[in-house]
């Protein structure tokens, strides 16, 4: 039977946190009792992440393993292209926005092409906050990607959980080219592309100490990054919804 549902997590150097995260995505999917698969990414781990995410094999959980690190948005490329579910979700490994918020999305999907999960729209939860002065970089920074990634209207596009139809997330993954953390922004500038409808929907979102995004170091690399896959794509943006 075909997968209603596939959760795809990209992940690199996850061991610590990828058996609590799959046990909580795993009692979560498996009380909703619809066919589900799990895939994960892992980015050419060093730590034995991709043997602890093996152990769940028999629950639906697949790996896909890159070699060497090639960065989150190979992962995300290559975790999805192993899919075959009706829809598929993205979430980052440390899920910083609960799996429990997929309903948010799905209710959201009906009336869109993709939903995506925001920390900047109203119903949006933030019980443990980034501290002040990356809150304000990252408003500053979120308004140069409208701007140059051509995605105006999207207030939040680097919050890590977003859904879309299977065949839709497949196609959209072959036009990718970002390797690394701009992947979110080529993904919906694609879609915009295409005149698709993206959803922007609040979500419950809590800052992770442990992140693996430097913000300065990545923000500089992620506008070089837009601006090259713009370059690669054309120059034509989609419309602001």
């Amino acid at each position: 039977m075909r997968p209603r549902l596939a959760v795809v997590v990209p992940a690199f150097n996850e061991a610590a946190r990828i058996a609590p995260t799959l046990e909580r995505v795993l009692a979560y999917l498996e009380q909703r009792e619809e066919p589900f698969e799990i895939v994960v990414a892992d980015d050419g781990s060093s730590d034995g992440t991709a043997g602890v995410a093996a152990r769940y094999a028999s629950r639906g959980v697949a790996v896909v393993r890159l070699e060497p690190n090639q960065g989150k948005g190979a992962a995300v490329r290559a975790g999805i292209a192993a899919t075959r579910a009706e829809r598929v979700l993205i979430t980052d490994a440390d899920l910083s926005t609960p799996i429990e918020e997929l309903a948010r999305l799905e209710a959201a999907l009906g009336d869109a092409d993709l939903a995506i999960g925001s920390r900047a729209v109203p119903g949006a939860r933030i019980p443990v906050r980034q501290p002040f002065y990356r809150e304000m970089a990252g408003r500053t920074f979120n308004l140069l990607v409208q701007l140059a990634g051509g995605v105006r209207g999207l207030r939040d596009t680097q919050c890590g959980f977003k859904l879309l139809g299977g065949e839709l997330a497949r196609s959209l993954a072959r036009e990718l080219t970002v390797d690394r953390f701009a992947w979110d922004v080529e993904l919906l500038w694609l879609a915009r592309r295409r005149g698709l409808r993206v959803a922007e929907v609040g979500v419950e979102w809590r800052n992770d100490p442990a992140s693996k995004v430097r913000f300065f170091r990545d923000s500089a690399r992620m506008l070089a990054d837009i601006l090259r896959f713009r370059r690669r794509h054309g120059a034509a943006s989609g419309r602001a919804e």
